[in-house]
């Protein structure tokens, strides 16, 4: 079986172990599969984030452990000579949202979100890509091309039900649902700055942040410059073949199987970071499922040794200030009105423990008091809260405690969401506008 990621890591799983079940086809990618244990923890309501889609059905059908024992099947030719075209197979990714739940809190560390974008890219390879795959996932070509005439429409579709509803007839997109604003364009010049204390830091600034809200990046870079760093922001290389088109992690690509794309993408983010790799310039992302791709998928995307050196200089926004701060940085910031907050954590910050520093971060706000709420996927998870067939679900998955904790919060209690995902669901959900912890913490200096 020809794979279209590099499944290497999971080379040697399995050897030795009479216990390992890996199926009879699919090489690395069928070790990956076998990690599970079938230990049922995906199983499970309470405390952490997996398995979103088996807590609001709770049918095992909807949990990790069955879409393992689905894809096992279909590698072990139980599904015919195509199993990834089979319904089958089709029925048990049904309710996936790649949260990554299973990667941290599944023993085994079963990682659904990229044997997913594997089985979505052999399932294309078959039956092609709808019109709604080819729009979500090439939205960075999208807004870069079409940006204006884009952003009319999206607000001619918000404004009218009728055109709502042919949009979901057309593209099965989810008529209840609105769909975000474009605001941003290009960005203003913002590289370098002021010369810093510090030293120099390189601020990625992916696209959900660029063309929706550029106000984080601007709230960053000023926290950033507070704090002593001069801060550059990451543009495309002098030869690359578009370099007006803002750089992207290729995470909407992955996220509807379209790998060569994604690589593409990434290569341009690897060609564009050499000079910081080579200088050992901290590279800060602000949107929790764009920077860990360059931690995580990255290594699935065939670019290099370089990759390992990324690992070690990509920070999320309050990973790297926690970081700071144990160096002697220190923040001048003053108490915020209200002085109150509830926090969400992206699923992607809580699978690779990054809400620790959103935690001790925030706690140097003076007089300032948060909370962060113990829930699972808010349920938007990138296109799938905005598809059709799959709107009932993503909202569930927020009632099960996000929304009903941030109706519950009194109106002055500030809303603090790093997702730009998260942020959709919690102001169609509840009328709350949520904010970025650099817009909090922008807030916040004195």
């Amino acid at each position: 079986m020809k794979t279209h990621l590099d499944w290497s890591a999971y080379d040697t799983y399995g050897v030795g172990d009479a216990y390992a079940g890996i199926p009879a086809s699919g090489g690395n990618y069928a070790k990956a599969v076998a990690v599970c244990m079938n230990n049922h923890q995906c199983q499970r309501d309470g405390k952490g984030v997996m398995c979103p889609s088996f807590r609001i059905t709770h049918d095992p059908a909807h949990s990790t452990g069955a879409r393992v024992k689905a894809f096992k099947a279909a590698l072990n030719g139980e599904l015919g000579d195509d199993p990834f075209a089979h319904p089958d197979l089709a029925a048990a990714m049904e309710l996936c949202v790649s949260c990554k739940g299973c990667k941290k809190e599944c023993p085994s560390a079963v990682d659904m979100t990229l044997i997913k974008t594997e089985y979505l890219a052999q399932k294309n390879e078959r039956l092609g890509l709808s019109r709604r795959a080819r729009l979500f996932g090439g939205l960075p070509a999208w807004l870069h091309r079409w940006r204006t005439p884009l952003s009319w429409l999206v607000r001619w579709r918000n404004a009218s039900p009728w055109l709502a509803r042919q949009a979901e007839r057309w593209l099965g997109i989810a008529a209840r649902r609105p769909i975000p604003q474009i605001v941003g364009g290009p960005l203003a010049a913002a590289s370098a700055g002021p010369a810093g204390a510090r030293g120099k830091v390189v601020l990625f600034v992916d696209t959900f942040t660029h063309y929706y809200t550029p106000e984080v990046a601007a709230a960053a870079t000023a926290v950033l410059q507070a704090a002593g760093y001069a801060v550059e922001v990451l543009r495309p290389a002098s030869d690359d073949g578009e370099p007006e088109r803002p750089l992207c992690c290729g995470r909407t690509y992955l996220s509807q199987g379209m790998v060569e794309a994604a690589k593409s993408e990434s290569q341009r983010v690897m060609v564009a970071l050499a000079p910081a790799l080579a200088a050992g310039t901290p590279i800060i992302g602000l949107e929790p499922s764009c920077l860990l791709a360059l931690r995580d998928e990255f290594y699935s995307l065939s670019l290099g040794p370089a990759v390992a050196q990324l690992g070690k200089q990509a920070f999320l926004f309050e990973e790297f200030l926690m970081r700071e701060a144990n160096k002697g940085m220190t923040l001048d910031l003053k108490p915020i009105p209200g002085g109150k907050a509830l926090i969400h954590g992206h699923c992607h910050q809580k699978a690779f423990g990054a809400m620790k520093s959103v935690r001790k971060v925030l706690a140097w706000i003076p007089e300032f008091e948060f909370e962060i709420i113990d829930a699972s996927c808010c349920g938007m998870s990138g296109s799938f809260g905005l598809e059709a067939e799959h709107y009932e679900a993503s909202v569930a998955m927020g009632e099960l405690a996000l929304l009903p904790a941030v109706r519950a919060a009194a109106p002055e209690t500030l809303i603090v969401a790093d997702g730009f995902s998260c942020r959709h669901q919690i102001a169609d959900g509840t009328g709350r506008q949520a904010i970025h912890a650099a817009v909090l913490l922008q807030r916040a200096l004195a």
